[in-house]
């Protein structure tokens, strides 16, 4: 039996006429007149006595009616369930600017492998600006620092430590510990970026009752990276940006734990995990740490 077809008897009943119920269906009048045809041969019964251009429902199809009516209403609340319940093919992702640039970039790819039917859609913005959205809806998980919210979750992902840099060719030896003071002789480039609290550097100094030298400031990371290479500069910079330099040596870290150690790190934040394939959330975590253990060797 085709719902079409019960649908099509049910406003026929409802509008009294063949068409105005095919206006409303937006079908052809003779589409409508064929449909309940179809559905009187099926049931061997006339559902409408005709009179010229004019039809009521028989005896037959008010019998039939509230059959019809539960029918179609049992089709209509199964495939709204369905449409609730079945698993998005697209993702919403929200992310710091760093974490986009050198983990994103590196995990999409490979979940893509995993999940073809998968589509992503990325955000970037401020810790502030993902939470928000996350609590509208309007994206499904974020890379952030950890939140506090509503209904909010936080899971550890990455360690994104913000580390002292230079080249390794700059002419700064590293035989001993570094102190403050030794620091604020050499020049600098600083990454201003709103996802890192940098006044732990500044206050680093300021305990030495010393300035930092800071030459240049920039909230572009690879701008601060070929200052870097310029073999004159030294830099903060987050841990994820700078895998790869590490892993290759052209970039050398400078060790100021004694002096400040800055722990930041990305926490995978959602609202509701039921939306996306359980087995994707268990992929973003085997990611992680594959990304963190093979040092950024794309």
């Amino acid at each position: 039996m085709n719902i079409d077809h019960i649908e099509a008897f049910l406003y026929v009943v409802h509008y009294k006429s063949i068409h105005k119920a095919a206006n409303a269906l937006f079908l052809s009048q003779p589409t409508v007149t064929a449909r309940i045809k179809s559905l009187e041969r099926e049931l061997g019964v006339e559902l409408f006595y005709r009179d010229g251009r004019s039809v009521s429902v028989s005896e037959k199809g008010k019998d039939f009616l509230p059959f019809a009516t539960q029918i179609v209403q049992t089709f209509q609340q199964g495939k709204k369930q369905l449409e609730e319940t079945q698993e998005t093919d697209e993702v919403c992702i929200g992310a710091n600017g760093v974490t986009a640039q050198y983990f994103l970039a590196y995990a999409l790819p490979k979940w893509k492998e995993q999940f073809p039917y998968l589509r992503f859609q990325l955000f970037t913005g401020s810790t502030t600006n993902i939470l928000e959205k996350l609590q509208s809806h309007q994206i499904h998980l974020g890379f952030i620092q950890y939140v506090h919210g509503d209904d909010i979750e936080n899971e550890l992902l990455l360690n994104n430590t913000v580390k002292l840099v230079k080249h390794r060719d700059h002419p700064l030896q590293l035989d001993e510990l570094i102190q403050a003071k030794e620091l604020a002789q050499q020049k600098m480039v600083f990454f201003e970026c709103g996802a890192f609290d940098w006044n732990y550097v500044h206050k680093m100094f300021e305990v030495e009752g010393v300035a930092a030298n800071i030459e240049v400031r920039t909230d572009h990371l690879e701008v601060a990276k070929e200052f870097i290479r310029t073999k004159d500069y030294l830099s903060f910079l987050p841990h994820l940006c700078i895998k790869k330099e590490l892993e290759s040596g052209e970039f050398v870290e400078i060790d100021v734990k004694h002096l400040l150690d800055m722990n930041q790190h990305i926490f995978l934040t959602y609202k509701e995990k039921e939306t996306l394939p359980s087995s994707f959330w268990q992929t973003i975590c085997e990611t992680a740490k594959h990304f963190e253990s093979i040092g950024d060797t794309y």
